[in-house]
């Protein structure tokens, strides 16, 4: 088999942590495998090396981020191979640009466009095992760039993907993706096998186990992604096509994101063409945009409400009003803050009425007030007071009955 394993930056924060990295990639190899492993930056390395670029520029340009940035996992492959070497084993440390990830030109949030991969087939061929530096690549003009946070998930799966490998394990401080989050619900149970639509919905919604764009990338190449523990042997949870069994689920997964802001735009024109008036400013200034409700409230007029992330509120404000009070005056644009959107997710209600009732129920059962409702086949969102949202995660999980 060919197997790419992922270890993040926890599993590589001390030279103990990486020797025992070393040893279970051995393991591996010594079971006939060959092995391709992918390596964060050692915990708190990339922080630490943003911190100094900060330090010598107040903006500074992001191409030289992803030069100064990138070194974390340099670092952390060539410790890893020597620590594989010391073990008896052989390995080879490759950067993005040598086993030629193509991405494009967007510095710290690259998109990867093709893993080439000939490097890796090499060391393969030499019996050893392949220490590839996550998070970066290069683009058409040889510049490094790297993939954004989270990034070595993406090329861990990336990776997998062009070699057609058996399974891409993502080891991480946690055994697996549960129901929710352990920390708030202490009957949180873990999940043996779920969909890629349904880890995808949980990633986009503030579960934390898996960077989105590695789930995409699994999802497009089929890559059966295994997350696990680096610090036990225990199986954890396949992230897999979606099989027949998991629409007998009604829910997977109950998870929440917090500071969110509320934006609603009182009594604009509800006339052809508005609304990309209103939203061309924010995409245009990167302002990332989630629930959107529209409600008539008089003849040719609507209450426009979207949500953004409360870091984004005042600039999202201040673009409506610089570029959007021909049609909505400043007053008009009210805010509210402090909120958090909670979600339950299961490809079960594709097939089971009543989900919606059942999660609205939970709510008012614990007196929690609904500012918004978002609707996918696979998920429901209601955006909530900040102050209430672990109990309405708490709750949401005990009325699915998510812990049995």
């Amino acid at each position: 088999m060919i197997i790419v394993q992922k270890f993040g930056g926890t599993s590589v924060g001390t030279v103990e942590r990486i020797k025992n990295v070393a040893r279970r990639c051995l393991a591996t190899q010594r079971q006939g495998h060959k092995v391709a492993v992918i390596v964060s930056a050692m915990s708190g390395e990339t922080n630490r090396l943003l911190g100094l670029a900060q330090q010598m520029h107040v903006e500074p340009d992001e191409r030289e981020l992803d030069v100064i940035a990138s070194t974390g996992e340099q670092v952390s492959v060539g410790l890893l191979a020597l620590a594989i070497h010391a073990e008896g084993g052989k390995a080879v440390s490759l950067l993005g640009h040598q086993i030629r990830v193509l991405t494009d030109s967007a510095f710290a949030r690259a998109r990867i466009r093709d893993v080439e991969g000939q490097a890796i087939e090499e060391a393969f061929a030499q019996n050893k095992i392949a220490v590839i530096a996550g998070f970066q690549g290069v683009d058409d003009a040889g510049n490094i760039t790297t993939l954004g946070r989270g990034g070595s998930d993406t090329s861990a799966v990336a990776v997998a993907a062009a070699l057609k490998a058996d399974v891409c394990e993502i080891y991480t401080d946690v055994d697996g993706v549960y129901t929710a989050d352990p920390n708030v619900v202490p009957n949180a149970r873990k999940v043996d096998r779920i969909s890629y639509e349904e880890m995808l919905e949980l990633a986009s919604l503030g579960a934390k186990v898996l960077q989105i764009r590695s789930v995409e990338f699994g999802m497009k190449y089929a890559v059966p992604i295994h997350v696990r523990s680096s610090f036990n042997d225990n199986e954890g949870t396949w992230v897999v096509p979606e099989e027949k069994a998991m629409e007998a689920v009604l829910v997977s997964g109950v998870t929440a994101t917090k500071d969110e802001s509320k934006i609603t735009m009182v009594g604009i024109s509800d006339a052809t063409g508005i609304h990309s008036k209103v939203f061309r400013p924010l995409a245009d200034a990167g302002v990332g945009v989630d629930t959107i409700v529209q409600a008539l409230s008089a003849e040719g007029r609507t209450d426009l409400t979207f949500t953004v992330s409360k870091g984004d509120s005042k600039r999202a404000r201040d673009l409506l009003v610089k570029h959007c009070s021909d049609f909505c005056p400043p007053d008009h644009i009210r805010t509210v803050e402090n909120l958090s959107k909670v979600s339950i997710v299961g490809v079960g209600m594709r097939s089971h009425a009543g989900v919606a009732l059942k999660m609205f129920e939970a709510l008012a059962k614990e007196n929690i007030y609904i500012h918004l409702i978002s609707t996918s086949e696979i998920k429901i969102s209601c955006v909530i007071d900040g102050k209430y949202s672990e109990l309405a995660v708490r709750a949401l999980h005990d009325a699915f009955e998510l812990g049995s």
